[in-house]
């Protein structure tokens, strides 16, 4: 695969092409492709900061309002001064507007920074982690079974810039895109799937997420399924299920006992037959094991061949 990028007028055009490579020639060629996508990486990155740096240009009327707000500043110094200087909290990022443009050199903060007045205005940021609830989602999965979904997503502000001047409630985005994107995922599961693979869901909508909001400066740290609630009757259905097949189990495991004892019981009764005292021992243990718990009736078994003796006799 050969990957190539052409810059016209600021437009980005890849073109791609498949030839047919030898495998002695796969792994060479592999890694080619893989130092071109980095490199194209990297010029999208590069293109893409040079997009974010804000232009300078207030043009005549600006820096003119721009002097005007400097010499009333000047005059009035030093009650302007608490005008002047803000502050932002070592999580926090502030955006600065001069004349509705951001001004050049990114965020500010943490600590103290300048704005104009009448010029500047300049908005907060909060660059820690949020966490918020994906509200429970009916799904429909795969193999027509409705359940009812929730989870929970970690975010951080990763671009100030981008998450002001790109999105307008960059926090409201991210939660609706989580609620679509749980959806959308666990749609293409069957049920046993969402039960058994959660970890494996919850990668794919991190990095779903995470590619769509990379636009606006935000980086999704990491998604977990919190609940799957199935419907009553569903729940029903599957404990007859697993108590028919524990049922199931437990004749099998009972019949092979049988089996087993039966076989044991043979094996005895050859041992029996060829050495006809192990019966009469076996008489006497089974007297001594009634005698120990003190039984007031005791039943002596005779031997048959003695009870046919004496059936003979009496004919």
């Amino acid at each position: 695969m050969v990957l190539a990028e052409q810059h016209d007028g600021g437009r980005v055009s890849e073109v791609f092409s498949l030839n047919r490579v030898s495998p002695e020639q796969q792994s060479d060629a592999t890694t080619m492709e893989a130092d071109a996508t980095e490199q194209l990486k990297v010029r999208r990155a590069d293109d893409k900061g040079r997009r974010e740096q804000p232009s300078n240009s207030l043009g005549c009327c600006g820096w003119i309002l721009v002097i005007i707000s400097y010499f009333f500043m000047i005059i009035t110094f030093p009650f302007s001064i608490w005008l002047c200087i803000k502050i932002v909290k070592e999580y926090e990022r502030a955006i600065i507007f001069r004349l509705g443009r951001i001004l050049a050199g990114g965020a500010k903060g943490p600590g103290l920074f300048f704005v104009l007045p009448c010029t500047d205005s300049f908005v907060k940021v909060d660059m820690r982690t949020i966490s918020f609830d994906i509200p429970p989602q009916e799904i429909l999965t795969k193999d027509s079974v409705t359940v009812s979904v929730d989870g929970v997503v970690y975010y951080r502000v990763q671009n100030a810039i981008l998450a002001v001047a790109n999105i307008t409630n960059a926090d409201s985005a991210t939660r609706l895109l989580a609620q679509t994107t749980l959806r959308n995922v666990l749609g293409t599961k069957n049920l046993s799937q969402i039960l058994s693979d959660r970890e494996e869901i919850a990668h794919n909508m991190q990095t779903t997420l995470d590619v769509a909001t990379d636009e606006w400066g935000i980086k999704v740290e990491r998604v977990e399924i919190k609940d799957v609630k199935l419907p009553v009757q569903l729940q029903r259905a599957m404990a007859a299920e697993a108590e028919a097949s524990r049922e199931a189990r437990a004749k099998v495991i009972a019949a092979e006992g049988e089996m087993n004892a039966s076989r044991a019981l043979k094996e005895a009764s050859i041992v029996i037959s060829e050495s006809p005292a192990a019966l009469q021992l076996r008489y006497l243990q089974t007297l001594t094991t009634i005698a120990a718990e003190k039984n007031s009736t005791i039943v002596f078994p005779l031997p048959m061949d003695l009870v046919q003796n004496i059936m003979g006799a009496k004919k």
